[in-house]
Order: structure tokens, then C-alpha cells, then sequence
């Protein structure tokens, strides 16, 4: 199995200033399939855009919106060596605005894969545990091909013709459940959904749900397959208190997503480099347009193995409360580049 020895080959952040023309934003470190902006100054629309759908970079989809996918041109415009290229829409460029950008290196130009009962098109990076998948609805119960060469622990997936939520399952959830990106909402049951049926090391199960197999629709996957020292998803439970639980990962971590399973909270992203230092408290919301937030509510510290709560808020911390989380790393604990992992 190849080891990663640098993260920020497979994953990375960016932020840039807006010049309401046309840029390249450099310093990604790799040339990305899947980039997902947001203006951190402003109320505009989470931008997810990858290389892999039919109309490639021409498409977008956004995390705060059920949505169907749309066409503009002047978002993302090219994947370069070493970031991308932006146009003047002001959602992505907007003149004097503060943006981030992740991206995620998949496995290039897609790939048809049989592996499952549906025919899938796919670009799978089994290294670093991602990969894109996309695919026609059936409306019938199925399997997909993803890629990867081990059961993703994360799906991110959304229904691109139809303006149905987006659904996120997670290991920790059970593939009984799943949570809406888009939605403060509860973790749902539904049975049409994963069939509830964990995914294997070659495919992962969709039911007849309209949300991920409607008929003739054209469906996005986004797959996660963990990687010790790079990748990690799971779960924890909160402890109220201001001394908050210590989540262990096995990494410096870079970007950090936390749910509640409960309802009314939202998603929540942090990173390593809006902030810079810890405690790190600058907060996008994946399923609203809101400008980052920067209260103590969001306090979480990222440390050389993992990260640690700072507030007793109901986003991330309340007492006897799971929370779901994704993270990738900044420095890995493993491998050859001897870079140091240190906290902040």
C-alpha cells in the first residue's frame, strides 16, 4: 500500500483576495479534480466544482442549496500545476473579497468501472483514499463502482438534475442513516438510501430514493476512504464543558467538518490557515451563504495529533451529544519526509 509522506500532495487550502478580473491562484501544490470555494467576506454561495462531470468545470453545484447543477463559465475555469484559475463571477472573485479554496487531488480523467449493477464513471486516487464518482439514476435499488481499493468510510453525494438535499453517510452514522449537507437536520433512517448495506472495497449501495438513484438523473459521488495518517472519519461525544473532548486523528489536521447528529445545528469547517494559531475559531457553514463567523461558540484547537474542543457550544460540544466529523491532515504521523509535527 503507498504510504503519504506529504498531505498536502492530495489535499490543501488557499486563500486568496478577489480582483473582480480573472487570476490564477497558486500555492494548492498539486493540480486538483475537485476544488470547493467559498467567499469568507461575504454571503456568497458555497462553489463545488470538479473536472470528472460531463461539462466539466462549466458546472457547480453548492453545499448550502439542494439546488439542481448549473453552468457558469466564469467560475473555475482550469486546474493548473499548481492550483487553479478563476474568472470574474463575483461569487469566486469578487473585487476586494476574501476567499478559501480546498481542493482534492483524485485520480485524473475518469474511467468507466463496472464493478457495480450501475455503470459508473470514475476518478479514483487509492493513495490518498478519494475518489469522484458519477453516474445515471435507475430509480431501482443498486450498486455503484467507486474506485478505491477500500471501503469508503465517508460518502458525500448529490442528485446534479434534481433539486433534491444533499446526503452525507458516514461509518460512524451506520449505513442505516444518513445526514443532509444542506440541512441543520437530525440524522435520518431511511432504508432507500444505502440499503443498509456498508460499502466494500469495490462498490457502495444506493436505494430507490429520488436523493441518489433518481431515474435518467445524473448523480455525483464524492468518496472517502480513510488513510492513516492523512484521512480520518468519525465520530465523538461532546462534554459541555470549555475543556472540551479530545479528538485523536493521528495528524496535524488542516481542515476539520463536525456535524451534530442532532438537529438544528449547523455543519461546520475549520482549518489551519484562515486562523493560523491556536485556539482556531473561524467558521464557514457548508450548509449556509453566511460570511465566516469568528465567535468563541467555534473554539477548537488543532494539535500535532488530532484536535480538542474550547467551548461547550451546541455545534460541536454539547454534553452526551455524537458528533460526526471528516479531517485531513496537515503532517502526517507516519512516513519519510521528516517533516516535525508539532501543535500550534
Amino acid at each position: 500500500m503507498a504510504q503519504i509522506n506529504k498531505s498536502s500532495e492530495y489535499f490543501n487550502s488557499v486563500l486568496y483576495t478577489g480582483n473582480g478580473s480573472t487570476q490564477s491562484i497558486t500555492g494548492v501544490g498539486f493540480q486538483p479534480n475537485f476544488s470547493w470555494i467559498k467567499q469568507r467576506s461575504g454571503t456568497a454561495v458555497h462553489l463545488l466544482q470538479n473536472d470528472i462531470v460531463a461539462g466539466g468545470l462549466g458546472r457547480f453545484l453548492s453545499s448550502d442549496s439542494a439546488n439542481v447543477e448549473q453552468g457558469l463559465a466564469n467560475l473555475v475555469t482550469s486546474y493548473d500545476l499548481d492550483g487553479f484559475s478563476i474568472g470574474n463571477n463575483t461569487s469566486i472573485n469578487n473585487s476586494g473579497g476574501n476567499f478559501v479554496g480546498w481542493s482534492w487531488k483524485a485520480g485524473g480523467t475518469a474511467s468507466s468501472n463496472t464493478d457495480g449493477s450501475i455503470t459508473s464513471s470514475v476518478s479514483a486516487n487509492t493513495t490518498s483514499g478519494f475518489s469522484i464518482v458519477t453516474w445515471t439514476g435507475t430509480g431501482a435499488n443498486a450498486t455503484v463502482g467507486h474506485g478505491l481499493t477500500s471501503a469508503p468510510q465517508m460518502i458525500i453525494l448529490k442528485n446534479r438534475d434534481s433539486a433534491e438535499n444533499w446526503i452525507v453517510g458516514n461509518t460512524s452514522l451506520g449505513w442505516t442513516k444518513y445526514l443532509a449537507l444542506n440541512l441543520t437536520d437530525a440524522t435520518t433512517t431511511a432504508s432507500n438510501i444505502w440499503q443498509n448495506t456498508a460499502p466494500t472495497s469495490s462498490v457502495f449501495s444506493i436505494g430507490d430514493s429520488g436523493k441518489v438513484n433518481g431515474s435518467g438523473n445524473g448523480i455525483v459521488a464524492y468518496c472517502f476512504a480513510e488513510k492513516k495518517g492523512f484521512s480520518k472519519f468519525g465520530k465523538y461525544t461532546g462534554n459541555g464543558s470549555a475543556d472540551g473532548t479530545f479528538v485523536y486523528t493521528g495528524f496535524k489536521p488542516a481542515f476539520v467538518m463536525i456535524k451534530r447528529d442532532g438537529s438544528g445545528e449547523n455543519w461546520t469547517i475549520r482549518d489551519n490557515k484562515r486562523d493560523g494559531f491556536n485556539i482556531t475559531n473561524k467558521t464557514l457553514k457548508p450548509n449556509t451563504s453566511d460570511a465566516e463567523a469568528s465567535t468563541s461558540d467555534f473554539d477548537i484547537d488543532l494539535l500535532s495529533n488530532g484536535f480538542k474542543l474550547r467551548s461547550n457550544s451546541g455545534h460541536s460540544n454539547s454534553s452526551g451529544q455524537t458528533n460526526i466529523y471528516m479531517a485531513f491532515a496537515e503532517n502526517p504521523l507516519v512516513g519519510t519526509n521528516n517533516i516535525p509535527t508539532t501543535a500550534r
